[in-house]
């Protein structure tokens, strides 16, 4: 690490500890900022990076003493506020450090395999949030019950001796069995700072501003493991961060996702330029929930829709057949999905599962899509492809679709889907439609096969 040794021993060349300052913290940080810069790099030939000293209460004696504050930074780590007080009257002393930086996004967890008696002299960081934990001890600091520290390894474990041991003297007088077993104890400590034996050291803190030394970096450590993550709210409640929203719903919630559009980025398939995707959840009514996917190109202009169903596969396939017998049929809702295929029997005409895709559109908007497929998006009527005969069939049947948009066809519908999900609007509901046939059936093991239903198993699957 460079300039490693430089900066610890420039910092521990402030004496003493932390008392009761009784100054504001914000107005030294605004002094500071003021003289050139609040966290200045350690630099112990600057003869201008002295520590800010303040009058402050010793809580020993209550006669004035005096605090040092060092704002700096350590390398690789953020930056803190080292404090040291001095009481000349009772030669008390204390330390303390203070994170500087706000609370971070995410928990910290190290976990340090002490192998050697190097990894005892490795500097640590901890906040007053943090825990320490030794395993093979059944060992541990709870957060709060420490002051932040800037110690070593070794520092670490001799401050926990070292509280054990300061009741000691009255725990032999009143309970002699309870200061043996203790004294047991603190003598395995004191093995653990020889490193007689391999440990395992955990520092868990939510707030993230803990730190262990890595004195390889900024190559990796093989024996220091660091993993953030999210904190609960539990951590948040121990660290007095209130939730923007208490009563937030959480995102996932079917409520929220109901009333909101959410947009994500995608590229365009025809010119590959960056787009955005709309995606909204729409309840159908007498039918159910359905994702609605609209992808707009501001770059060529185009557009696409896509819709999916919200739920499941159905136990039974869905054939729905509608009689045309006036126009304003052709303003019905209506959802196909990607399984449905449909069917003109008067035309001789069958449109197969995932030709159009999922489609949230009316009756004229599926006949005039259809059109749009077959006649005018048909590479077969353009080019060396196109022949009199087939141009002209096709052209006839355009027109013929025009003619059942226009209600000048009687002719019959068929929605046939073997997953279920697709949906015709019933212009009568909640009262039968009598123009509209609606036919449950099981599916065939064809069908099965198509919707990858064959080779599904939910149930028992964890069985040998």
């Amino acid at each position: 690490m460079p300039n490693c040794h430089c900066f610890w021993s420039h910092i521990w060349n402030i004496s003493g500890g932390v008392g009761e300052m009784g100054a504001n913290m914000n107005s030294i940080i605004e002094e500071e900022r003021v003289r050139g810069g609040v966290f200045k790099d350690i630099n112990p030939e600057d003869e201008d990076q002295q520590p800010t000293v303040i009058e402050s209460l010793c809580m020993n004696c209550y006669e004035n003493g005096s605090t040092r504050l060092l704002f700096t930074k350590i390398p690789f780590f953020k930056e803190i506020i080292i404090s040291s007080f001095t009481c000349p009257h009772c030669n008390w002393t204390n330390t303390e450090i203070q994170s500087a930086g706000r609370i971070q996004e995410q928990g910290v967890l190290y976990t340090l395999q002490v192998k050697t008696k190097e990894d005892m002299n490795r500097e640590v960081v901890k906040s007053d949030s943090a825990s320490t934990r030794i395993p093979q001890l059944d060992f541990e600091i709870p957060a709060f019950t420490q002051k932040g520290s800037l110690s070593t390894i070794e520092g670490l474990l001799d401050r926990a001796v070292a509280g054990l041991e300061q009741d000691q003297p009255i725990r032999k007088a009143t309970d002699p069995a309870v200061a043996e077993k203790i004294e047991e104890f603190i003598e395995r400590l004191k093995k653990l700072k020889k490193v007689e034996e391999e440990f395992t050291l955990i520092i868990d803190d939510p707030s993230g501003n803990s730190f262990i030394e890595n004195p390889s970096a900024p190559q990796k450590d093989t024996a220091l493991t660091v993993t953030h993550y999210k904190r609960t709210p539990e951590h948040n409640a121990v660290l007095g961060i209130e939730e923007e929203e208490d009563d937030r719903k959480p995102v996932n919630d079917l409520d929220t996702m109901r009333n909101e559009v959410l947009v994500f980025n995608t590229n365009c398939p025809e010119c590959n330029a960056p787009a955005n995707t709309n995606m909204k959840l729409v309840q159908i009514p007498h039918f159910k929930e359905v994702i609605i996917m609209a992808t707009n190109c501001d770059s060529c202009r185009h557009r696409t829709n896509e819709v999916k169903s919200g739920g499941a596969t159905e136990e039974l396939g869905t054939r729905i057949t509608l009689h045309l017998t006036d126009p304003s049929d052709m303003s019905r809702d209506l959802l196909k999905s990607e399984t449905c295929s449909v069917l003109i029997p008067e035309l001789e005409f069958e449109l197969g599962m995932a030709a159009l895709g999922g489609k949230f559109t009316t009756l004229e908007g599926l006949l005039k899509d259809i059109k749009d497929l077959i006649v005018s998006k048909n590479p077969f009527m353009c080019g060396d492809s196109s022949t009199a005969d087939r141009a002209g069939k096709l052209e006839l049947f355009g027109q013929k679709i025009d003619k059942i948009i226009a209600g000048e066809m009687d002719v019959h519908v068929i929605l046939d889907d073997p997953a279920g999900n697709s949906y015709l609007q019933n212009v009568y509901a909640p009262d039968p439609d009598p123009e509209m046939k609606i036919e449950k059936y099981t599916r065939t093991f064809e069908q099965n096969e198509d919707l990858g239903l064959n080779d599904m198993k939910t149930e028992g699957y964890a069985e040998k």
